[in-house]
C-alpha cells in the first residue's frame, strides 16, 4: 500500500486540536516532534511534555483527497501553513529493525534481537523483539542496568522488575540465574511484550508474572528490586520500592539524570546505604543495599 503524509507546523496551544482535525480527516497515525531543536529532558509529574514549537505529521493512505483534507485543516485552523509529501515504498513494520545488533552487557550477557543470531552461542543470549514496549539495552539507563544484573549472583532470587517496559531486565536476570520475576509497568502493552519475550527465551510462565501496579499482590518483596523508569517517580515510589525489598536485599535504579543523584539518593538514603554511581553520558545508575532493620 502507498502512503502519504501532511506535515504542519504550529506552536504547542494548536497541536492538540491539529491532531483532532487531521484524525477526523481519516488520518491514521499522527506524530509529534520538536520543530525547534528543544530538548526536554523529564516532565513534571502529571505533565505532558510537548516542545514550545511542534511538527504534527499526519500519515494517509494515497486515496485521501488532499482538497479535502487541506480546506477542513485551514477552516479549522486560520493562517496554518502545511505541506504533503509522498513516502517511498518501505517495508514500514520492519524498516526500524535495520538499527539493532546484538549487544554485549558483561561477561555473560548478550541482547540478541530475534530477527539476528547471537555471536556466541555459549554465552547467556536474551533474544529480544522490543515491539512497541520500551527496552533493548542500547540506552545507557537499560546497559547499565543490565551490566549490574551481569555482576550479580542471582541464584535463586526472587527480582522486582518495576517499569517492566519490553521485560528485559525481568527475563535477564532469570536468564543469569535468579528462580521467579515480578515484572510491574503501567502500560499493558509492556506486560504484553515482556510476556512474549519470555517466551520467546523459554522462560515458564511460572517463574515471571506481570502485573499492572494497582493489581500487584499486597506484601510482594523481593531480593533485587530493579526500576529504571524516571527521577519524579522513583522518588514517589520510594516507600513502595523500600518495603518490596527485604533486609540486605539489593536495589537498581536507573533513569537518573546525573544532576539528579543526590536528590533521588535523598529518597532512600534512611534504608539503603549506596555505593559509588555508574554514569553513563548524562544518565546515572544507583545500587545498593538495604541496612538491616
Amino acid at each position: 500500500m502507498s502512503w502519504i503524509q501532511i506535515k504542519i507546523g504550529c506552536c504547542r496551544a494548536d497541536s492538540e486540536t491539529i491532531e483532532a482535525t487531521l484524525l477526523a480527516t481519516g488520518a491514521l497515525s499522527i506524530t509529534l516532534q520538536d520543530a525547534a531543536d528543544q530538548p526536554i529532558l523529564e516532565p513534571a509529574v502529571g505533565e505532558t511534555p510537548l516542545w514550545d514549537a511542534c511538527l504534527v505529521t499526519g500519515l494517509y493512505t494515497t486515496q485521501i483527497d488532499r482538497e479535502y483534507v487541506d480546506a477542513h485543516v485551514k477552516t479549522q485552523h486560520d493562517g496554518i501553513e502545511l505541506s504533503w509529501e509522498k513516502l517511498a515504498e518501505k517495508q514500514w513494520t520492519d524498516i526500524w529493525k535495520q538499527d539493532f545488533f546484538p549487544l554485549r552487557c558483561g561477561e555473560r550477557l548478550w541482547i540478541c534481537p530475534s530477527w539476528r543470531s547471537p555471536p556466541d552461542a555459549s554465552k547467556v543470549n536474551l533474544i529480544l523483539d522490543p515491539g512497541m514496549a520500551f527496552g533493548t539495552g542500547s540506552h545507557p539507563t537499560t546497559f547499565m542496568c543490565l551490566q549490574w544484573l551481569d555482576g550479580q549472583s542471582l541464584s535463586q532470587k526472587t527480582v522486582i522488575d518495576y517499569g517492566c517496559g519490553s521485560g528485559i531486565l525481568g527475563i535477564a536476570a532469570l536468564l543469569l540465574g535468579a528462580s521467579y520475576v515480578i515484572a510491574v509497568d503501567n502500560d499493558p502493552q509492556a506486560l504484553a511484550a515482556t510476556r512474549s519475550n519470555a517466551e520467546r527465551n523459554s522462560i515458564p510462565e511460572s517463574n515471571l508474572q506481570c502485573y499492572l501496579p494497582h493489581e500487584l499482590p499486597k506484601n510482594s518483596s523481593a531480593q533485587v528490586v530493579l526500576a529504571n523508569i524516571l527521577a519524579a517517580p522513583l522518588i514517589a515510589l520510594a516507600p513502595q520500592l523500600t518495603a518490596m525489598t527485604t533486609n540486605s536485599g539489593a536495589l537498581c535504579l536507573s533513569g537518573i539524570l546525573n544532576e539528579q543523584i543526590d536528590t533521588v539518593c535523598a529518597a532512600y538514603s534512611s534504608d539503603f546505604s549506596f555505593y559509588t554511581p555508574k554514569m553513563s553520558a548524562d544518565w546515572a545508575q544507583l545500587h545498593g543495599h538495604k541496612r538491616l532493620t
